[in-house]
């Protein structure tokens, strides 16, 4: 079997992205989840690399999220450090799932897509998108959240127009049913476009 077409499924908070996986796998495709893989490491694989970097940040036998944005806060360089500990846990982490898949097309869902040079591994990209007050409505309704946490999340993320404009496909999540549409008309082009590739 050859390499699985890799789409790689972004877009910023509150438009739709979680939906939008689910709804793949729904349809049968493997998604791969980049949030949840770093879940899993601070769990199990990054506990003893982060011990031996920051040994403050291991908690009950876990890396501690809460530890690493303190040091973090603390540290300019602490971000930097943590990424060469992390990063090539999570590329490992995907390469392992993409070789494991048995699938014609892998989602592979990662938020910060773009702002990390990750598009440059895939084979095309999907942004989801929304109006910005229906994006503001579902992120302002999840518990803890403010004003100001939304804007400081937003200054972290490349705008969504300019996320728009190097997706390969952009899907509008206003309504479940026209998003779920979409999916099932981007997985049959993303076949025909597979399929094409391996006959030429």
């Amino acid at each position: 079997m050859t390499r699985p077409f890799l789409l790689g499924l972004t877009g910023s908070i509150g438009m739709g992205k979680s939906t939008t996986a689910a709804m793949f796998r729904e349809a049968g495709l493997p998604v791969w989840d980049a949030d949840a893989a770093v879940h899993h490491l601070y769990e199990g694989a990054a506990v003893e690399p982060m011990r031996a970097l920051h040994p403050e940040a291991i908690r009950g036998g876990k890396v501690d999220r809460a530890a690493l944005r303190d040091w973090i806060s603390r540290d300019p360089r602490a971000l930097s450090r943590i990424e060469q500990v992390i990063h090539p846990l999570v590329a490992a982490d995907r390469a392992a799932f993409i070789a494991g898949s048995g699938s014609d097309i892998v989602v592979l869902d990662v938020p910060l897509l773009f702002e990390t040079g990750g598009d440059a591994a895939m084979d095309a990209t999907l942004v989801v998108t929304a109006p910005p007050e229906v994006q503001r409505e579902r992120v302002l309704a999840r518990p803890g959240m403010t004003e100001e946490r939304l804007q400081a999340i937003l200054a972290r993320q490349m705008p969504d127009a300019e996320k728009r404009a190097r997706a390969t496909w952009v899907i509008e999540t206003t309504t479940l049913e026209s998003t779920r549409q979409a999916v099932r008309s981007l997985i049959a082009e993303l076949r025909d476009r597979h399929h094409a590739r391996d006959r030429s």
